[in-house]
């Protein structure tokens, strides 16, 4: 299969490395074509901490994806996350030369330069410019102002800014597997991209998914991204915790927490008792399930209370901002038994478990559509998407060749000029692969 027709997700997770190849089939649908999965060795909290590990892992992914399916993998798109990782809002204004003329994309690119200019901190760089509402003139709550008349061109920011020496480490780590970098995108926003649906987004919904490393946190409403986060802390912290809780070593703390481990405490009777092997002939030590579920919840309910925190910031409280459709858990950590009442204990917010399979075709393998999956496939969703402009462009490059050749150049310029025009974003991926090609 040619490799325009097919695209490829990459999580680099803190525990597994997934890479997913997958398609658009006809009904709008993406079907998986091969899926490879590493354990994640040189990720620590999202962030890169051993190339040559990473570089292993996801080789070994890539190796095992490509012979699932039978295809080659070039490009790929790739989720960034990790501690580093910060958001803020941003105001910002441009004054237009001519307000007789309406506003164009030239206009809104503009604006949007201008926040890229903003000056961060040392080492960080904008990673995304999100758009949130527009003003023109004074007037306000505008979603999309192309067409209008105005003078004063005014907006909301979302800007998501991360470190520039982590990016740079995952663009290193995939230029040694032997793959290109078609473009990067912030984990939430991929996971929110295959488990919400748009009513969700439109009523205020907020995305906690729980990896290994991290928990990220995406919130929307009124169909626009309001505010991200990324907490330090995720599965590998309640495997740790069982780990010294209960003085065995890690794989057996890992077994233990997805085989009998419960956020609830009171779900387990006294008399419930695992026994686990011991080391070398030792004696097996025997656990109750009580003291396991209780070092499970302490650590639990210091992490929703965190995303909490997170919530409340966004301004859930107030009436204008209440997120109707409540919280939606997703990643490995959301399939922790009782974990979803217990969120809607704490938080006193409707909760579900986001499955990635409304967007997946029917005859998918029942194992991508878990939880696990959920960033792996809104990054494959992503790279499907940009696949699809990327085709759009060189059709409409292809038509001004035929317009040149019946004479229509004006035509041809006028709409040379449009395409010209990247998303910044687009330009921003540009400037990573020419700083990868050049580091030698």
């Amino acid at each position: 299969m040619d490799q325009v027709n097919y695209s490829v997700g990459l999580d680099i997770g803190t525990t597994k490395i997934v890479a997913i190849i997958g398609k658009e089939n006809e009904y709008g649908k993406i079907e998986v074509l091969g899926i490879g999965r590493s354990k994640s060795l040189g990720v620590h909290r999202g962030v890169v901490n051993n190339i040559t590990q990473t570089i292993k892992s996801i080789q070994q992914a890539v190796e095992q994806a490509e012979a699932n399916s039978g295809l080659k993998i070039g490009s790929v798109v790739v989720g960034i996350a990790g501690q580093h990782i910060r958001s803020l809002q941003h105001s910002d204004y441009i004054t237009r030369a001519n307000s007789e003329e309406v506003i164009n994309e030239d206009d809104l690119e503009k604006l949007c330069n201008q926040v890229y200019k903003l000056v961060m901190l040392p080492g960080e760089e904008i990673i995304h410019v999100l758009p949130q509402e527009y003003k023109v003139d004074g007037q306000a709550e505008i979603k999309q102002p192309i067409g209008m008349y105005g003078g004063r061109l005014e907006a909301n920011f979302h800007v998501v800014v991360g470190q520039v020496s982590s990016i740079k480490n995952i663009g290193r780590c995939i230029k040694s597997a032997g793959l290109d970098l078609y473009n990067i995108t912030l984990e939430p926003l991929a996971s929110s991209e295959a488990v919400l649906s748009q009513e969700e987004k439109e009523a205020g919904v907020a995305l906690i998914d729980i990896g290994g490393g991290t928990t990220d946190l995406a919130i929307f409403k009124d169909g626009i991204i309001r505010h991200t986060a990324v907490i330090p802390f995720g599965g590998n912290v309640i495997t740790e915790d069982i780990k010294e809780g209960c003085s065995i070593i890690e794989k057996q703390a890992e077994l233990l927490k997805i085989k009998f481990g419960s956020a609830w405490p009171g779900e387990n009777k006294d008399n419930e008792i695992v026994s686990i092997p011991g080391l070398r002939g030792r004696e097996p030590k025997e656990i109750t399930l009580k003291n396991l579920s209780k070092i499970i919840h302490a650590r639990v309910v210091e992490i929703i209370e965190q995303v909490y925190v997170e919530i409340k910031n966004y301004g859930h409280e107030e009436q204008k901002k209440k997120l109707i459709a409540g919280i939606v858990l997703t990643g490995g950590g959301s399939q922790l038994k009782h974990l979803k009442q217990l969120v809607e204990y704490i938080t006193g917010m409707d909760t579900r478990i986001g499955y990635p399979n409304e967007h997946l075709a029917g005859d998918s393998d029942a194992e991508i559509a878990s939880p696990l999956y959920a960033t792996a496939v809104g990054l494959l969703m992503n790279a499907v998407e940009n696949k699809d402009k990327r085709r759009l462009k060189t059709l409409e490059a292809e038509k001004e060749r035929e317009m040149v050749m019946q004479g229509h150049e004006e035509t041809v310029t006028a709409t040379a000029k449009k395409r010209e025009r990247k998303s910044v974003f687009d330009r921003w991926s540009e400037k990573l692969k020419d700083f990868l090609d050049n580091a030698e």
